[in-house]
Parts: C-alpha cells; structure tokens; sequence
C-alpha cells in the first residue's frame, strides 16, 4: 500500500481527494495537513465517516510523525514553492496540482530532486481531459498559424493565466512559432484587451466567474475554417483518476516530471 499524505486537506480539491484515497485498493492515508482545522478527523470533514486521521498544521513535523510516501499538494501559489523544497529536502516524493510556480523555480525543484533522487511530479491539471485538449492542440499547431487561447476560472482563482493555459501554449510553440501570421497592426484602446502574449505569440484570455470551476477552449483559425478545441470540468472529482495516476507513477519511479501528458 501507498502511504499518502494530503496538504491542505480542508480545501475544496483536498477534501475530493482524500476521499479518493480513502476509496483507492492501492493507497491509505496516512497524513493530512492544513492550516487550519488542527485536530480534526479528516475523515469527517471529507465524507462523514472518521478514519483515524487527524488534521495537523505543520508540514515538516507531520511528514517527520506519519513517514508518508508521497504527498499530494493543492494549497495556494504564495507558498508552493517552499513546500515543495521541503518535500525534496526530506525525501518525500510528492504530485503537486498547486499553480503559479515560475520556469527558474522549476528549473531549481529539477535540479534539487534529481540531486536527491526524490520524485515530484507537477501538473497544471490533472483532469485526463484537459491533458488530452493540450495534446491535441499541440497536433492541430502543425496546420495552423493563427491561435488564440480562452480559459475560465471561478474567482477565487488568483494566478491568471491558468497553469493549464500556459502549458498548452508552450505545447502549441513547440509546433509552431508564431499563430498571429497575418494580422494587422494592432492598437489596444483599453491595457489588455488582446489578452497575455504568450508563447509564439499566443493570446491567452483569462475570465474569473462564480459559477465556473475549469474551462479552456483553445481557437484556430485559417482561411475559411475554425477549429475548436474545448473541455469543460463540471466537478472536481474529474481530477482524481489523474492524481492517483500519478501518485502511483512517482511511487514508483524517482525521476521529475513537468506535465501529466508525460505519462499518459
């Protein structure tokens, strides 16, 4: 069995996702952590049902208490960094869904978990869907060379663009390098109505909406054709087949992995 911590178990994805632990034949629970709740069972704020797991505030003395496997990590973009460094530092191997992390921060969890030989696996989303939207954007990129990208949060979302918008461009540039071939030149009337540029000139367009979960629709355009790509993430629990995915990918491997696409 897979000993599994969950950080910030008392959040929306994380109380999903220690039921899906909960559920899994091949893991057990073995830690929950979050900064607030301390001492609760987490098994009653999740489904109703206690399972001998009490909520704890601090991450290091947990993993030091509860030994877990691997940690699963949701919380926020402020301090994912820093928990991931203490996942490395202590030999944890850990999945993190958190967004916001930049390419130089990136490049420096890769060094430090090879260097320790510790798996982590990061993922703008872990939605099997989603994954294949990119995926098959990055195919679609070959034919075309004019692309804009939309993606739609609820608002309590606070890194804009999406994780998920951002991957998918830099799928999409590794086809292409420029989707704005042809268009004229351009005068924003009001900041940022063409949305970010990201990579080979993609605009990514960012809506915040109660309402919304997770929406992304990637547009292509040539002459006198559109093509659409789009996935549409109705419940949270969309996620869970990915996340055990990998939790049980790095459980048995030790390498970094940047991208859910990587193994699938």
């Amino acid at each position: 069995m897979i000993k599994a911590g969950v950080i910030g178990a008392l959040g929306k994805m994380g109380k999903e996702i220690v039921k899906a632990i909960l559920n899994d034949e091949k893991t057990t629970l073995v830690m929950a952590v979050d900064i607030k709740g301390g001492g609760i069972d987490i098994g009653l704020a999740a489904n109703g049902k206690e399972c001998g797991v009490y909520v704890e505030t601090d991450i290091e003395k947990a993993i030091k208490d509860k030994h877990p496997d691997v940690v699963i990590d949701f919380t926020q973009p402020a301090g994912i960094y820093e928990h991931v460094l203490t996942y490395i530092n202590n030999n944890v191997k850990s999945v993190i869904g958190t967004t916001g992390l930049n390419d130089e921060q990136i490049k420096i969890l890769k060094e430090k978990a090879e260097k320790n030989n510790t798996a982590c696996l990061i993922a703008p989303n872990f939605s099997t869907g989603a994954v294949l939207l990119m995926m098959f954007a990055k195919q679609a990129a070959k034919y075309f060379n004019n692309a804009e990208i939309i993606e739609l949060h609820h608002n309590q979302k606070k890194d804009a663009p999406s994780g998920t918008a951002i991957k998918t461009a830099q799928l999409m540039s590794e086809e292409n390098s420029n989707f704005t071939l042809g268009n004229c030149a351009e005068t924003e009337l009001i900041k940022g109505a063409r949305g970010a540029e990201a990579n080979a000139n993609i605009h990514i367009h960012s809506v915040r909406m109660p309402g919304y979960i997770a929406s992304e629709e990637v547009i292509f355009g040539s002459s006198g054709q559109i093509l659409k790509l789009a996935h549409h993430t109705m419940e949270r629990s969309c996620y869970m087949a990915g996340i055990l995915l990998a939790v049980k990918y790095v459980y048995d491997n030790n390498s970094f992995i940047y991208g859910l696409d990587n193994i699938m």
